[in-house]
């Protein structure tokens, strides 16, 4: 195997890091782009203009965040097979991935476009706000196997350790996004469907950039024989797909719910909305970046078998997220106002989205905790913890806000995602450890480990 990308061997630290940070990098344009393209809508079109986008946000994550655990469940198989050194699973696991991600992809188009406008009307979407959802969402729908393509393209590369190359896919493609964004909004005018259609167009980018790297890796060389039918590989990567994919869906039906209570106060609760969950996803990057980082380490050191590497990613992980709570968590906690101010204009969504960002600030640490734990279950190869975390999620996040809204407005669904994260970080930590000691105790030797 390719040492460079290797991360069985060497120290931790230094291997976690390397990869680490060009992930932070892409993940960080990712979001600045996300930052950039909402303040772009909003100034550029209004705030109904942003509410419509980020409400159609909430249930878009329904599908993309299916495709994105299809695909990430999809690169741990791939990622064990690269730490065991087995050269035909690999291509054959690539391949069939492949196949897997076009077919589902397709069908999540047609059934996202059929459910779309039901949806919307579904989570009381108001009507000033209506139409620019339902053109924003028949474009990104549209465009769902681009989004697969990219997804599995960056994670086939993650899992065999290169960080470096979807950092370059996304610098290029995050500041084609905002070139075509700024010329569709305000040169040429085509409102919230000129936004949906640069991020189709550049996601193409980058899933091209990404694919161009795999042809020429030198393990992959797939031929047309590891396309045919193999059972025993697709069930293996359905099993761990679909339950890391349920797991996405079952928490953004949760927020779906969530979002419904939302509106159904408002465009402003919308609008406000809209602009902390844009936040909250930027200032989640380290932990989710060392999610990230953490599940490519684990599942080739778990094909490796090698349990005393994983704990010690598992560690050193842990103080990534730690120092990124430190740091963001204030920010969040102390200049609440000035980032709400920086993307919206009424003083009522600008309260709203205060009070938000505060108190998510305060219980940031838990959901960075949780990218650790889950990650590393994940990575191990049992998604069905997560899974099943993904529920609890749910009804958490749905109980809160019920009992919450009336009484205390809005700041309801800070506190509703706290308590969320709260409870699927204990499932998560507590399967880890399980999961761990029965690695150890199935015969694994330590031996191996030390070896190195």
């Amino acid at each position: 195997m390719e040492n460079s990308n290797d991360l069985t061997t060497g120290s931790v630290p230094s291997k976690l890091l390397l990869f680490f940070f060009p992930m932070l990098l892409t993940n960080c344009l990712q979001q600045m782009y996300a930052v950039a393209d909402t303040a772009i809508v909003g100034r550029g079109i209004g705030d109904n203009a942003l509410g419509a986008v980020g409400n159609f946000a909430t249930l878009s994550f329904f599908f993309i965040g299916f495709l994105m655990g299809i695909t990430n469940g999809f690169a741990v198989i791939i990622g064990q097979n690269y730490g065991a050194a087995e050269k035909e699973s690999l291509k054959k696991a690539v391949a069939v991935s492949a196949e897997l991600s076009l077919v589902i992809s397709l069908f999540l188009t047609a059934t996202g476009i059929l459910v779309l406008k039901p949806a919307l009307l579904l989570m009381h979407t108001d009507q000033q706000i209506l139409h620019d959802s339902l053109v924003y969402g028949y474009i990104i729908f549209g465009g769902l196997s681009v989004t697969a393509a990219f997804n599995l393209c960056s994670g086939i590369l993650r899992s065999l350790g290169d960080s470096k190359t979807p950092f370059a896919a996304i610098a290029v493609s995050s500041v084609v996004n905002i070139l075509l964004d700024y010329i569709f909004i305000f040169i040429i005018h085509t409102g919230v469907g000129g936004a949906a259609t640069a991020t189709v167009l550049s996601q193409g980018l980058s899933a091209a950039i990404c694919y161009i790297k795999i042809r020429r890796h030198s393990e992959l060389q797939i031929k047309l024989s590891d396309f045919k039918p193999d059972m025993e590989m697709s069930k293996l990567l359905v099993k761990n797909g679909i339950a890391m994919a349920l797991m996405n869906s079952i928490t953004a039906a949760g927020s779906m719910v969530v979002q419904g209570y939302v509106n159904s106060y408002g465009v402003n609760f919308t609008s406000s909305y809209s602009v902390c969950t844009r936040y909250l996803n930027l200032f989640m990057l380290p932990s989710l970046t060392a999610g990230f980082t953490l599940s490519a380490f684990v599942s080739q050191n778990f094909g490796a078998k090698h349990p005393k590497r994983i704990k010690e990613g598992v560690w050193v992980a842990t103080w990534i997220v730690a120092a990124s709570y430190i740091t963001l968590g204030l920010i969040m906690i102390f200049l609440s106002k000035q980032l709400a101010d920086f993307m919206l204009n009424d003083n009522i969504t600008i309260l709203l989205a205060s009070q938000y960002l505060k108190i998510c600030g305060v219980f940031l640490i838990l959901l960075n905790l949780l990218f650790v734990f889950r990650s590393a279950v994940q990575g191990m190869g049992y998604p069905l913890i997560p899974m099943i975390s993904g529920i609890a999620e749910m009804v958490l996040r749905i109980a809160t806000i019920m009992l919450l809204i009336q009484n205390i407005g809005f700041q309801a669904t800070a506190f509703a995602d706290a308590v969320a994260w709260a409870g699927a970080l204990s499932l998560n930590g507590s399967a880890f450890w399980v999961y761990y000691r029965k690695m150890v105790k199935a015969g694994i030797s330590h031996s191996s480990d030390m070896s190195e």
